[in-house]
């Protein structure tokens, strides 16, 4: 992780822009063909996949990004946004985790994902030294007043994004889901917050539990917050809402999931990766998650 920035994002596959769609292999890709004076439009290229991982004292992240299968096969760029940054230096130093996802059939979904993304991160690092002694003060009433404060202020300017483009309200606009983490060993407080479609989740004892079960409904659009204590084992798992479907209503992945995050082994990065592309019949959504396993 980059301090302050998007780091360390490795991009597979992909991307979009004017170009081209082939048939490969029986999966359709879209492939950029730049003409001249057309080198602007690689500013606006999505790549297909983005992996991310690190380790901090006692917790060891691992974050993914990946088109969905109905994206891929349509030659479509993937929606989901995922974002990682390390705010401040030394044991004061925060780590925030944002993924933000639209809906595949909405105009603009990518763009709004993108852009709420960026503002929550954004608002987060003008708020970083305030957040940080609140996390480690376990201030979760100061927490939940000033992530919910920055968060509708985001979903503000997506709101007034979409009338300056022509889009209804409901169409531009992104499931949120943010992680912030302190860098302070001592400090075992994580925090989740977020709202829209999505998904927070935690392994404990080989079981998981849905930590916003008793919350807003999962395809609302109300404020959702989670302030946990880290325990030696304890995986966390965010995610967006083309992985949140299947966890709540799929026995077979959560299963799976479990069975491989309680080996004692933490998974790789490419291992992480193709444990968010287990595949389910009904399931083709773009995929964002971001896992935190303590020590």
């Amino acid at each position: 992780l980059a301090t302050a920035g998007l780091a360390g994002l490795l991009a597979l596959t992909g991307g979009e822009g004017a170009g081209r769609q082939a048939l490969v292999g029986g999966e359709r890709s879209l492939l950029l063909t730049v003409t001249a004076g057309g080198a602007a439009v690689l500013d606006f290229l999505t790549p297909d996949t983005v992996l991310e991982g690190a380790r901090y004292g006692t917790y060891t992240l691992r974050a993914a990004s990946l088109r969905g299968d109905s994206a891929r096969y349509r030659g479509e760029a993937r929606r989901d946004f995922l974002l990682t940054a390390r705010f401040g230096s030394g044991d004061g130093a925060l780590v925030l985790v944002v993924l933000a996802g639209g809906d595949r059939a909405a105009p603009g979904a990518r763009e709004a994902a993108a852009e709420l993304g960026h503002l929550v991160a954004a608002a987060v690092g003008r708020s970083r030294e305030r957040l940080a002694d609140d996390i480690r003060a376990g201030r979760r009433e100061a927490l939940l007043s000033g992530l919910q404060r920055l968060t509708d202020r985001g979903y503000g300017r997506l709101r007034a994004r979409a009338a300056e483009l022509g889009f209804a309200e409901e169409a531009y606009t992104a499931g949120l889901r943010g992680l912030l983490l302190p860098l302070d060993p001592d400090c075992p407080h994580r925090i989740c917050f977020g709202a829209g479609a999505g998904g927070v989740f935690r392994l404990r004892g080989g079981r998981w539990q849905d930590l916003e079960e008793d919350g807003a409904a999962p395809g609302g659009t109300g404020f959702r917050f989670r302030a946990s204590v880290a325990r030696p084992g304890d995986t966390l798992l965010l995610c967006s809402g083309g992985l949140a479907e299947p966890m709540r209503e799929e026995g077979l992945l959560p299963a799976e999931l479990a069975a491989r995050w309680s080996q004692g082994e933490l998974p790789g990065l490419a291992a992480f990766l193709a444990d968010t592309q287990l595949r389910l019949k009904g399931y083709a959504d773009d995929r964002t998650a971001a896992a935190l396993w303590e020590a």
